[in-house]
């Protein structure tokens, strides 16, 4: 425990970490009851609390106890960096900022401190109110590299790519054995024959003692620079080291994903339908697809319209599922959700979602939730938001899962540093799909990216009266009028661009194997 309790209570709070660390819950649980009841309300206790219930799986107590220990006023620091994310994990994003506030003003906030606070803004979709924390630490150590690297990071999110690159390089001059500041470098921009980081990158990736982390972030800066330089066989070679790296440190089960699919395509709810909505309730638009699709660009273009609000990438429905189903998973879903989806009270995580996101909002009549792994929970937005409209991103396949396979994710899409897993995916994916296309045809829009960006308006106006607003011209341009934290920060900024050839094709003969098994029968 790095935050302090009262003296009375250690040997129980003791006594539940050790609990714990044999993975026995339910007498962790027990120990902190306790010395809850020995000191009532006291927050520590509470934000232990909710982590032990959220590995046991106990989704409500956990949420419940991280929302009282926000509201006892704790402003001790230590105490607050843990609850911060345990909030976040909740989307209790307004309860964050309140105790955020709490440890104003930056001034007197170390630097640690100021970078903590600035990830859990950027996490929470929150890119600039992440940026001023960045930048009081900046003030108070221009040359710490773990500041400037998380401020190119955000940076790059807000499309400030100059400053970005400028911060990134200043952290490597200062530590250049810091793996991210590479891969974080390779992605500002196109790399030429003069301006390259190709020999720094193996020069990192040839210290001893390199971790598979650090491998994967370097291969996949490496393969992104070779490629800009087009040395191919180099850039694939590249890009197996860090996919077999990052690969190396995942759990991942095609077959378990295969049964979860198959529940999730069986799925009917037990209860009622929700009954409709108010003609004037505010409609929410969920853009889903694979990861690299365009679901961003998408979202940039309809966000363009003045009666639209574009939110971004977006947990709020997963939470609300958790609630509902009173459980606590690792990813967006598992099959113990699904089976207690069956007879939960879809109506109530509908109204959680609304009212938890409507901090977010502005008069706007439509907003947007873009999250690709919401395709995940379209069984149950039919049902929980009878208002709610899908658009599917679809793109060619093979560009799909090529741009999945050399793009470095967190640790939510296991499948996609292997081809044939990669592949094995998408077509459950598009699966999936089709039969809640067949299911839901007036609910669900299929968006195709070549028609998107060959055919912009037409594409738009469809898009736009499945939305139930009327085409604006300004839907025609993109614009990010708000950061971007998504893979697509760089990309999307650089406006419509229409290749004539596929950028995987230079990789045709690494990539058969996976092409073969998209196109199997």
């Amino acid at each position: 425990m790095s935050f302090p309790a009262p003296q009375a209570i250690w040997p129980l709070l003791s006594a539940a970490e050790e609990h714990a660390a044999r993975r026995d819950w339910g007498a962790a649980i027990a120990a902190c009851e306790q010395a809850l009841g020995q000191v009532p309300g006291d927050p520590c206790t509470l934000v232990q609390l909710s982590y032990l219930h959220s590995l046991a799986g106990h989704y409500r107590l956990a949420a419940r106890h991280a929302r009282e220990a926000a509201r006892s006023g704790a402003s001790d620091p230590a105490l607050l960096v843990e609850l911060l994310p345990r909030l976040r994990t909740f989307n209790q994003v307004p309860a964050m900022l309140e105790c955020i506030e709490r440890l104003l003003p930056m001034s007197r906030m170390p630097i640690p401190l100021l970078l903590a606070v600035a990830a859990q803004l950027s996490y929470a979709n929150l890119p600039e109110r992440a940026i001023a924390f960045l930048d009081e630490a900046r003030s108070a150590d221009p040359d710490f590299p773990p500041t400037l690297l998380s401020r190119g990071q955000v940076l790059t999110y807000l499309g400030r790519f100059e400053e970005a690159g400028q911060d990134i390089a200043r952290a490597l001059r200062r530590a250049p054995e810091i793996a991210q500041g590479y891969w974080l470098q390779a992605w500002l921009g196109r790399q030429t024959g003069e301006r390259n980081h190709v020999e720094a990158i193996r020069r990192e990736l040839a210290r001893p003692g390199r971790r598979p982390e650090d491998i994967a972030l370097l291969g996949f800066a490496l393969h992104k620079e070779l490629d800009d330089l087009g040395r191919y066989d180099e850039a694939w070679q590249a890009l197996v080291l860090a996919c077999r790296a990052k690969r190396s440190r995942l759990a991942y089960d095609s077959a378990a994903t295969r049964v979860l699919f198959d529940a999730l395509a069986a799925f009917e709810p037990a209860s009622p339908p929700v009954p409709a909505m108010q003609e004037d309730a505010r409609t929410p638009v969920f853009i889903v697809g694979m990861h690299r699709s365009g679901t961003t660009l998408l979202e940039q273009l309809l966000g363009r319209h003045p009666q639209v609000r574009g939110l971004g990438e977006l947990y709020d429905f997963t939470s609300a599922m958790r609630q509902a189903t009173d459980h606590h998973c690792r990813g967006v879903i598992d099959a113990v959700l699904v089976e207690r989806a069956r007879t939960a009270d879809l109506g109530a995580a509908g109204r959680q979602y609304l009212e938890g996101l409507a901090w977010r909002l502005g008069q706007e009549r439509v907003f947007s939730d873009k999250l690709p792994s919401n395709f995940l929970n379209v069984g149950f937005i039919v049902h929980a938001l009878p208002q709610a409209r899908i658009l599917h991103m679809v793109r060619d396949p093979v560009e799909t899962c090529f741009s999945n396979l050399r793009e470095l994710f967190s640790e939510a899409n296991a499948y996609s540093y292997d081809p044939i897993e990669l592949a094995d995916y998408h077509r459950m994916h598009d699966a999936l799909m089709r039969h809640w296309k067949a299911r839901h045809p007036d609910r669900i829009l299929e968006v195709d990216y070549r028609r998107l960006v060959r055919d912009t308006e037409a594409e738009m106006r469809r898009v736009a009266a499945f939305c139930g607003v009327d085409f604006d011209p300004a839907m025609l341009q993109p614009g990010a009028s708000r950061g971007v934290v998504t893979a697509s920060a760089v990309q999307v900024r650089e406006g419509i661009q229409v290749r004539e050839k596929p950028k995987w094709e230079p990789y045709a003969r690494w990539l058969a194997p996976m092409i073969e098994r998209l196109q199997a029968p």
